[in-house]
């Protein structure tokens, strides 16, 4: 069995949005017991981590981004080449296992999507259950 639900999220610049509940809430939905969760958000300028959501982490996150691919030093593809290229080192996409109804994520886990852009976007997140 295949269940798909696009959720629509308003994520301010820069910002770590936690759809954690969002998401399992998909997955009760489908009343798939086994079986995987894919989580996809569309846009060349957002990405789908996998993390702890503690404040002073993802402060940290934010600094190691600029460290790596500085806002300010990169111009060529338009105002804003690093949040592409942020977007593109972490991904658009993470697929979770389900056992018994529940998505198996760790103690301190949380599913967050992530808009790298220069400004607030609605982002658009598909959440795709394949299983039994």
């Amino acid at each position: 069995m295949t269940y798909s639900e696009t959720i629509k999220i308003k994520v301010k610049s820069q910002e770590f949005y936690d759809i954690t509940g969002k998401v399992e809430s998909v997955v009760r939905q489908s009343e798939v017991e086994d079986g995987i969760c894919n989580v996809f958000v569309a846009g060349s300028t957002g990405s789908v981590i996998l993390n702890e959501n503690e404040p002073m982490l993802l402060e940290d996150f934010k600094k190691f981004f600029e460290k790596i691919s500085d806002s300010k030093d990169l111009h060529h593809h338009m105002e804003n080449a690093y949040s592409h290229i942020r977007s593109a080192l972490t991904g658009s996409s993470q697929t979770i296992p389900i056992s018994d109804g529940k998505l198996m994520l760790g103690t301190w886990q949380s599913i967050m999507i992530v808009n790298f852009d220069t400004e607030e976007r609605e982002r658009e997140v598909i959440v795709t259950v394949v299983g039994d």
